[in-house]
């Protein structure tokens, strides 16, 4: 079992190895350059100037937007387009529209006469939906029956 094992040899190479390297001093490295000042860049960069909108133009661009996606165009691509930043679409859009944000939950209480046809009104469209649809089931059910022949 001595004669299988390879680890004399593979050992002794490691040690000759190691001693043939002749030793190197260390290299002097020069200092590394200082970065660009930061300022510079920013004062070229045309996004980082800040424009004013009027009411007007900020609800141009709103329909743009609004136009551009019922075309097809994705929200994003929109809002690109209009040449603004997502977060000012949306902190435009929550601005034209204050009766919508999440806090207010009822506009105000309607006449208590027209609560009540209202709601008389969405109970009689309920149950004739519901008439309709219990009669085209039990059409389709009697429908399949007939095709698997259990009538």
């Amino acid at each position: 079992m001595a004669d299988e094992s390879n680890a004399g040899p593979v050992a002794a190479a490691v040690v000759t190895d190691t001693e043939m390297k002749p030793s190197t001093t260390k290299k002097r490295r020069s200092p590394r350059p200082k970065k660009a000042s930061a300022e510079p860049a920013q004062a070229n960069t045309p996004a980082a100037k800040r424009r004013g909108y009027t009411e007007q133009e900020k609800s141009e661009k709103l329909k743009q937007i609004e136009t551009q996606v019922s075309e097809g165009s994705t929200l994003k691509d929109a809002i690109k387009s209009a040449g603004i930043s997502e977060q000012t679409y949306y902190h435009w859009k929550s601005a034209a529209k204050p009766g919508e944000q999440k806090g207010t939950k009822d506009p105000g209480p309607l006449p208590a006469g027209d609560d009540l046809a209202a709601l008389v009104e969405l109970e009689e469209e309920n149950q004739r939906l519901r008439k309709l649809l219990a009669e085209k089931l039990r059409a389709e059910n009697a429908e399949l029956r007939k095709r698997l022949g259990l009538d």
